[in-house]
């Protein structure tokens, strides 16, 4: 066996030790695909003991989850702790930090995104990053948007004021993996690729520290 074809077998198998340890961290990747049909919230009833406006339920939570649910009641229990917290805004704010936690570690510089990752998390994100680093690899990636986002879950710890809220996103994005000499070893730049994750985000309701933790992800 000649050393061009033994080479190009070991970055082979590099390729694919890496695209399976990172949907082990960040979900899955898929082809481009048609769009799903929006997800309808469902009707609310003003009779559920998480209203917060007078009269009726709030539709700033059952926008989003289920009336009733205890996805919902959870919800609801984070506003009273906060009163200015608003589900809406929060799953904005999370559209913005998915794209940039996302980029920042397929780049390998998450050195600014200390303070928004849990430590578990943190540590899982630098062993991949590391890894990639130590085999001669790097990625070159180009966020196209998300595709899609939706509230996945919420709790809500009362003695502690702890809450986390899951989100699903479909992200679209172009990736392709280099070697050392710039190669293409694995990916296509000009396939845009579909980014399935679940990503859960905690903080502690009414504290003065206004910025969420990425604190699991999944897909």
């Amino acid at each position: 066996m000649n050393s061009s074809l033994l080479s190009l077998l070991v970055l082979a198998g590099i390729a694919v030790f890496l695209i399976l340890r990172l949907r082990s961290v960040l979900g899955t990747r898929e082809g481009f695909e048609k769009p799903t049909a929006p997800r309808v919230a469902a009707k609310s009833d003003p009779r559920r003991d998480f209203e917060v406006i007078e009269g009726g339920p709030d539709r700033d939570i059952t926008d989003h989850v289920e009336d009733g649910s205890d996805a919902a009641k959870a919800l609801a229990a984070m506003k009273l702790a906060e009163p200015g917290f608003s589900v809406s805004d929060f799953l904005q704010g999370g559209r913005g930090a998915y794209e940039m936690i996302l980029m920042a570690f397929e780049s390998g510089n998450i050195d600014d995104l200390r303070s928004f990752l849990a430590p578990d998390v943190l540590e899982t994100f630098e062993e991949v990053i590391r890894q990639r680093e130590s085999q001669g690899l790097r990625i070159d990636a180009h966020f196209v948007g998300v595709r899609e986002l939706s509230l996945e879950d919420a709790t809500f710890d009362r003695s502690t004021n702890e809450g986390e809220i899951s989100i699903r996103f479909v992200g679209e994005l172009t990736s392709v993996v280099r070697n050392r000499d710039g190669d293409i070893v694995e990916g296509d730049p000009n396939e845009i690729k579909r980014q399935r994750d679940v990503w859960t985000f905690g903080r502690t309701m009414g504290s003065s520290d206004p910025n969420w933790m990425l604190v699991a992800t999944g897909g």
